[in-house]
């Protein structure tokens, strides 16, 4: 059964999309959510202020007996309380090719806010990430209704066939290294390969070895025939920090015919700001 076309734009776009999925229950829709979340957003909104600017490097260190041993990649990453950005991206699926703009609102480690659009259509697709959980609003233009879901991130993992959580998500949008966890150091032309695992899948994170910044990220899902690559380019001076303004995704996955299919995202961002003042995050389903 194929996914709903709007939610596939919205997961490509935030690098996590399946074409085709087995059939699974509805996640199901917590009465009390609705207060859950504005309390969470309220939360988040009246947070003290930070410094826009902490760190410029994120040290890593490799276990004892890898190699080389206990070396230390400093990788540079991006550092911000608030940020906000708006985006273009040109969505290839196996049978269709979609533009779309983007809109997103993050606080740090907190809240993720996604707004898709289509030209002459308007907004389609809302969803705020927290933590534990992703919310989804999908609009639909012909009877002018929104179709509501809120998932754990097992279950929407299960529900897109992607394993999904809130740290890969933030990480891939704005291009640091997703998992701050032990890895296998080996390197090839121009590159230090950080090698780590995650469950059932590989992780490969190429580090520029001239500006260590994150060039390449790979996730490989052999059992499951599903694989996950983001290229960054396009790096220029955001503040203090190298930010990649632009990113190729390209998810290779077996659909349930056995064939294999190729959906990939070019995605170029054309305004992004590190703020100090804190952002609103409005959703609401009624």
């Amino acid at each position: 059964m194929k996914t709903n076309p709007l939610l596939i734009i919205f997961l490509v776009s935030l690098f996590f999309a399946s074409c085709k999925r087995q059939k699974t229950p509805d996640a199901p829709v917590v009465s009390s959510v609705k207060a859950k979340i504005d309390s969470a957003l309220v939360k988040s909104q009246n947070s003290p202020r930070m410094d826009t600017v902490i760190s410029k490097t994120s040290p890593v260190r490799t276990p004892q007996g890898t190699e080389p041993e206990d070396e230390i990649i400093k990788v540079e990453e991006i550092d911000f309380k608030y940020l906000k950005m708006k985006s273009k991206a040109v969505v290839k699926l196996p049978d269709d090719t979609k533009d779309v703009s983007i809109q997103i609102r993050m606080k740090k480690d907190s809240i993720i806010w996604v707004s898709v659009s289509w030209s002459f259509v308007g907004e389609v697709v809302r969803a705020v990430f927290k933590k534990d959980s992703a919310y989804t609003l999908t609009f639909n233009q012909k009877t002018l209704g929104k179709d509501y879901k809120i998932f754990g991130y097992e279950a929407f993992s299960e529900e897109y066939g992607v394993k999904l959580n809130y740290d890969i998500v933030q990480s891939l949008i704005i291009g640091n290294q997703p998992l701050k966890k032990k890895y296998k150091v080996s390197k090839e032309k121009g590159f230090f390969l950080l090698r780590q695992n995650e469950g059932k899948v590989e992780i490969d994170n190429y580090i520029n070895e001239d500006n260590r910044k994150l060039k390449k990220l790979m996730l490989t899902q052999q059992s499951a025939h599903k694989k996950l690559t983001m290229d960054f380019e396009d790096f220029n001076t955001l503040n203090s920090f190298l930010f990649p303004y632009s990113s190729l995704i390209t998810l290779d996955y077996q659909g349930e015919d056995m064939k294999f299919y190729q959906t990939s995202v070019q995605l170029k961002h054309t305004k992004v700001e590190i703020v100090e003042e804190a952002l609103e995050f409005p959703f609401k389903y009624k």
